[in-house]
């Protein structure tokens, strides 16, 4: 740049020489007048380049004294942590000036004092610090406050005595929770459920709190802003936004709103689950909470039991003997009674519980032989109720299949007897009846 400025200044002088009468300097004079002036800009430009190296020093050093002002210590504006209380939890995170905090209780207990606390400007926290207390009548199978994830009941097998010649097996998948029905067991009364909170305890005033000129205004958990200045707290009704029977509700069998909150109820025969929604069976009959006789079989059911009598049948021309708790077996006939020997050989009992409304097509039993003398087996319904709820087909070379081909609304107890016929080219040889007694809750869970 500065040969540039240079070249063109001597180009200027020429010009003017030549267009002038006037005495142009030598070329030598010239040239040392423009290396003088050439000195004289890198001189200035020396000093123009320290004085603005100087000036952005200054510059970034305001800078820095001007953050170091203003730089904010955010332990200096923050409330102390608040410790949550037993048996409850905080939730939040900041603990700096207007920012909340709130509390909560495990199932079991209430909350006494505030549910939300703020960060004041005094660097303090609003309120006084809340403590859970034990709820009254409370147990570890009493209701408690709900929360969202299902439980699953396990899935039901058994089995019933196998003889020389045959055995059986029954598989029922657990159902799916789902809503319920009115009870109706050996065991059933009527449940007495708690009604909702006056109106009173679910309207209350909001939480405001004033903050570089701005009012904010906070409700406690399970209460929502209300009010032409949002100073009032209405209760939010939780069973009312999941109603039962539709996805996402809150409870399995009932939801009873509070204040601020809501309670899951079970009906009679069912314990309230761990997760506080869901509804677990009271087996009667493991912990002896039945009054079923010496001479009778309690059967757990799904909200309640059963006694069931295992009696051998009465035949006109064959006799049974009670062989073992579940099964009765037919007494030899006489030689050329073909009346007695078209009788079965052997009745075996088996009790299966379902729920209401279980879905279908659904295993429920197996019947199969543990050898076989013959060249045949087949397999049918002899009979029972309800028939048209239920089928058997094959399903293996020595095994045949009870299925639900209907879904059953209960409470109901239906029954079908499964036959195997053993033969030899087309010649009986035996008949053996498996009777399974289905006995359906009221309930679908």
């Amino acid at each position: 740049m500065k040969a540039t400025a240079i070249t063109m200044l001597m180009l200027t002088l020429h010009h003017m020489c030549f267009s002038s009468a006037q005495e142009c300097p030598s070329t030598h004079d010239l040239m040392t007048s423009l290396r003088q002036v050439e000195k004289m800009l890198a001189v200035h430009e020396a000093s123009y380049q320290q004085g603005l190296r100087s000036l952005r020093k200054k510059l970034t050093a305001l800078h820095n004294s001007t953050v170091a002002m203003f730089k904010i210590d955010k332990n200096a504006v923050s409330c102390p942590k608040p410790e949550p209380p037993a048996h409850g939890r905080r939730l939040g995170r900041v603990f700096g000036v207007g920012h909340e905090v709130h509390f909560l209780c495990k199932p079991g207990y209430e909350l006494i004092g505030p549910r939300t606390r703020v960060c004041l400007e005094s660097l303090r926290w609003s309120g006084q610090q809340p403590m859970c207390r034990r709820e009254s009548g409370f147990n570890s199978t009493g209701n408690s406050l709900a929360s969202f994830s299902p439980a699953a009941r396990s899935s039901l097998s058994s089995s019933f005595p196998v003889s020389a010649a045959l055995s059986g097996s029954s598989s029922v998948l657990s159902p799916p929770a789902t809503s319920s029905a009115s009870p109706l067991t050996s065991s059933s009364s009527s449940s007495v459920l708690p009604t909702s909170s006056s109106l009173s305890a679910s309207v209350r005033p909001s939480h405001c709190t004033h903050f570089l000129g701005s009012t904010r205004c906070t409700c406690d958990v399970g209460f929502t802003i209300s009010g032409r200045d949002n100073n009032i707290c209405t209760d939010i009704n939780e069973c009312r936004l999941f109603p039962l029977g539709q996805p996402g509700r809150l409870c399995v069998h009932q939801c009873v709103n509070s204040p601020g909150s809501f309670h899951c109820f079970c009906p009679d025969g069912y314990d309230l689950a761990t997760d506080g929604r869901s509804c677990t069976d009271i087996d009667e009959c493991e912990t002896r909470m039945h009054n079923c006789t010496a001479d009778q079989v309690c059967v757990n059911t799904y909200g309640g039991f059963q006694c069931a009598a295992v009696t051998c049948p009465h035949m006109k021309n064959a006799t049974y003997i009670k062989t073992s708790p579940m099964r009765c077996e037919r007494n030899p006939c006489m030689l050329g009674d073909k009346a007695c020997t078209q009788a079965p050989n052997s009745i075996s009992f088996h009790f299966l519980s379902v729920v209401s409304n279980m879905s279908a097509p659904r295993v429920l039993f197996r019947v199969s032989a543990a050898r076989v003398l013959g060249d045949t087996l087949r397999f049918g319904l002899a009979g029972g109720r309800g028939r048209g709820h239920f089928s058997v087909q094959r399903s293996g070379r020595q095994t045949g299949t009870l299925l639900l081909v209907t879904p059953i609304k209960g409470p109901a107890a239906l029954e079908a007897e499964v036959e195997m016929s053993e033969l030899e080219h087309n010649a009986l040889l035996g008949r053996y009846l498996t009777k399974v007694t289905l006995f359906v809750s009221p309930y679908e869970f």
